[in-house]
């Protein structure tokens, strides 16, 4: 039994890393694309918006592969959970779980991430409409 906890721990530290990735993308997402528009208010260059939906786009890109592979992990966490004590080899292979374009594509629009970054993007629309 204490194999199978320790296995279920590995699992669970990576999921958790995953999500604090994920965190982080969104907090480097809103810093890149305020400075932007920083940058554009400043010198009142509409260039500087239009930059903006580069990291804005990628951490959106990035947050959704974090979300689908956490999916995955917790998927494996299942799976071992269901194993009994001594089937536990501590793999962390998911080969196995279905994983892919669309699984991240799934991820990325997910209702989770959709109004965090749309609402980044929105964001973007209206100032570079503002600024014009």
């Amino acid at each position: 039994m204490e194999r199978k906890l320790k296995h279920l721990e590995f699992i669970q530290g990576v999921i958790n890393r995953l999500s604090t990735n994920s965190f982080l993308l969104k907090g480097w997402s809103v810093v890149l694309v305020s400075a932007l528009f920083a940058l554009s208010a400043n010198s009142s260059n509409v260039r500087f918006i239009m930059l903006a939906y580069i990291p804005a786009i990628i951490f959106w890109g990035l947050d959704g592969y974090f979300l689908s592979l956490e999916r995955i992990y917790r998927k494996h966490y299942e799976r071992v959970r269901m194993k009994d004590a001594e089937d536990i080899d501590f793999s962390m292979d998911t080969s196995d779980i279905q994983s892919g374009f669309n699984e991240w594509a799934s991820a990325t629009l997910s209702k989770t991430l959709i109004p965090f970054h749309g609402a980044l993007i929105g964001a973007i629309i209206v100032v570079m409409f503002i600024q014009l």
